[in-house]
């Protein structure tokens, strides 16, 4: 286990298999082991297959008027944890972002399901898995689990990191479509009511909420 402080925001990265122990930071041993060439491979062969979610296009669209795609979204969902994780209590910012990353990884394959669609009996959560489970294969069997565990405790809404990754993953659609360059006939006033109870996770989500809700009423208003 590595870890290291960033303006007291400590980030952990651990590795599932054991290692060999080379010393001690910030109070965390340090481990490290040698990838062998065949899970070099593998891990490109994954990086490879993910690369889809940079074309994998969402209904949101940009300040400059262009869809934004998955890779895009899970981006600024990650950047707003880093910056957010910190001042929400008892939170695992490491496993928060962690949770963001493969939260939509699917997507690559499955490709993205409208927030307006969502909610709806569609198998989204089946196909998703499957998708996961396929693109993963060619990853040690360690972060292969990983990713899928993380995905499962995600869906599962199982922690506080899993509720506020959903939390955090709908206020960045909000802020999105607030401001966006929309396309005529977009309906921004689904903003209003959009994953409500996701947003209540925290104090902190209902405070940037009512700020997003004001932007999106400007718009509306404009």
């Amino acid at each position: 286990m590595a870890g290291r402080g960033y303006g007291g925001l400590r980030l952990l990265i651990t590795l599932a298999r054991p290692g060999r122990c080379t010393g001690h930071q910030n109070g965390f041993a340090r481990y490290t082991r040698r990838m062998t060439d065949d899970e070099i491979t593998g891990v490109l062969a994954f990086l490879q297959e993910a690369e889809r979610l940079k074309d994998t296009l969402r209904t949101g669209h940009t300040r400059g008027g262009r869809q934004e795609s998955t890779a895009e979204h899970t981006w600024r969902l990650a950047l707003m944890a880093l910056v957010l994780g910190e001042a929400m209590e008892g939170v695992d910012t490491a496993r928060l972002l962690r949770i963001c990353l493969v939260h939509d990884l699917a997507e690559a394959i499955t490709g993205d399901l409208p927030a307006t669609a969502q909610g709806k009996p569609n198998g989204k959560s089946a196909a998703e898995r499957a998708a996961l489970e396929s693109m993963t294969a060619p990853l040690p069997a360690s972060s292969r689990a990983m990713i899928l565990d993380l995905w499962e405790e995600y869906e599962a809404n199982a922690t506080r990191e899993a509720r506020l990754a959903k939390g955090l993953d709908k206020l960045e659609t909000i802020l999105q479509h607030a401001q966006g360059a929309n396309p005529p006939g977009f309906d921004l006033a689904f903003n209003l009511d959009y994953g409500r109870t996701a947003t209540e996770a925290d104090p902190l989500l209902m405070r940037i909420r009512a700020r997003l809700d004001a932007m999106t009423r400007a718009r509306l208003a404009e």
